[in-house]
């Protein structure tokens, strides 16, 4: 087996997974009101891989001929990480702005788990290697989706997970057998866990000695025994399409993942107590899925400008100085995330055993950027659009006999532009940035794939500071050296 299509995907989440949604088991994700349009959502990648003019860009031939999603396409040079930005930005395009993500960041984790295991088997003598190549061809040539599990609960932030009054804040090991090892615990904001086929869990942090139970990776089956998903119900409103055309066809949820007890064949761990591994680990999958991160949110600063145009086109203030000023704004922001993106990609470095890896630098940077500059840009938006956002009629009020014709008469704008055609515009840039997608999004643009201060951090230490301190020091002629 290798590329499935959207009916086998559908298929294959029909296994007694075990979902709760607002306190009730989910007998089927596939047939629930709210998670199947996660589900549809999701289904975008297996229908891109169908379609002729999306096939080249979603799918890649093997030497043996086998057809294989892009995504598991282990990254070796700029070209192959730009091919997969491309192909991310495509996808969430084809979302609406919103991710797909069933594979995208699952192999984020197998990319970082094969660099990871190749040094621990060099320096520790371990077999992990094996164990991620096997796991990862399984997915490869089952066309599986993916969700990882990193965010642990974490309790009392200011505390390692050993010392931490409730031991499970952290998931851990709780024991081992001949076979494997049982492990307890849960993870917060796992995102397309419910959609998922296969679970990746990851440490979230480094790790000291004593914290070694807790330094584990592994995967598992959603449908594992132990395994429990809580959905966020949030967003799950009842929309229609007219007033949130984006949010009533697209979805992404998230759960807190609970594993009580679960069991973890050896074969399916691929970190168990090598504590010093633990944060390598974890940066080396963040490195990747921020990567990810900015290119899936290409689309979602295109559509900010192009809603910004066509609300000022619309409203009939396009040539205003103070408008094309905000323009301005807000076209800059949107490519210089593209420019950083790119050379990101451009700027790559190949690790050990032959994975690209882009610009640790440029990436967060990137990520930087876009999550500093984000709430801004939605107000620009906002600015330009008008008061309509959030004051317009509703979809009813259009069609009824009685007051229809007032919201034709008197909510049009630039002359040939309908009143129902603005309202279009106006639900759109409501369901952007003025809803609880707007929300959404504005909240893991602060939060997901790290935090606007572990991005600045991160840039900070991969700078070349001392090449810039020499320069500083050769034109000043300083020769002595000075500690700071």
């Amino acid at each position: 087996m290798s590329l499935r299509s959207p009916s086998e995907y559908r298929e294959s989440l029909r296994d007694g997974r075990k979902v709760f949604y607002r306190g009730e088991r989910v007998e089927d994700v596939t047939n629930h009101p709210v998670i199947r349009i996660a589900v549809d959502h999701a289904a975008i990648d297996y229908e891109m891989a169908e379609e002729s003019g999306a096939r080249d860009l979603a799918t890649v031939s093997l030497p043996n001929g086998q057809r294989i999603s892009r995504y598991y396409h282990i990254p070796k040079s700029t070209q192959d990480l730009q091919d997969r930005s491309a192909l991310i930005e495509a996808a969430t395009a084809r979302g609406g702005t919103l991710v797909v993500l069933v594979k995208e960041i699952g192999t984020d984790a197998l990319f970082a788990l094969h660099i990871v295991a190749y040094e621990m088997d060099r320096l520790l003598g371990t077999e992990y290697r094996k164990r991620v190549e096997r796991f990862y061809s399984q997915c490869r040539d089952q066309d599986l989706a993916l969700a990882v599990a990193q965010t642990d609960v974490k309790g009392d932030r200011s505390l390692s997970p050993s010392e931490q009054d409730h031991p499970d804040y952290y998931v851990h090991k709780v024991r081992e057998t001949s076979e494997g090892i049982v492990v307890r615990g849960a993870k917060v904001h796992t995102s397309v866990s419910v959609n998922a086929n296969e679970i990746i869990v990851l440490p979230t942090r480094a790790m000291q000695e004593e914290d070694r139970d807790y330094a584990v990776a592994f995967a598992l089956p959603v449908a594992t025994p132990g395994l429990t998903l809580i959905a966020s119900p949030y967003g799950d409103g009842p929309k229609n399409v007219f007033e949130h055309p984006i949010s009533a066809r697209h979805k992404m949820v998230e759960t807190l993942t609970v594993f009580d007890d679960v069991f973890v064949p050896w074969e399916r761990v691929f970190l168990n107590g090598e504590w010093r591994y633990a944060g390598v680990l974890a940066k080396t999958f963040v490195e990747f899925h921020r990567f990810t991160a900015v290119s899936y949110k290409l689309p979602l600063v295109d559509l900010l400008v192009g809603c910004g145009q066509l609300l000022s086109e619309m409203n009939g203030i396009d040539r205003a100085g103070h408008v094309r000023e905000k323009m301005t704004a807000l076209v800059a922001y949107a490519e210089t995330l593209r420019a950083l993106t790119r050379m990101a990609a451009h700027e790559c470095r190949v690790l050990d055993p032959g994975i690209a890896v882009p610009s640790v630098l440029l990436v967060n940077l990137a990520k930087w950027h876009f999550a500093s500059n984000y709430h801004r840009a939605v107000s620009l938006v906002q600015d330009l659009s008008g008061g309509l956002l959030v004051t317009g009629p509703g979809q009813e009020d259009v069609g009824a006999p009685e007051v229809g014709g007032y919201i034709r008469k008197f909510l049009g704008g630039r002359k040939g532009v309908s009143a129902e055609t603005r309202l279009k515009a106006m639900n759109l840039v409501r369901d952007l940035t003025a809803s609880d997608y707007g929300g959404y999004q504005e909240v893991l643009a602060v939060h997901a794939e790290g935090s606007i201060e572990a991005e600045k951090l991160t840039v900070y230490r991969e700078a070349d500071v001392k090449r810039s301190r020499a320069f500083a020091m050769q034109l000043a002629g300083i020769n002595e050296e000075i500690k700071s």
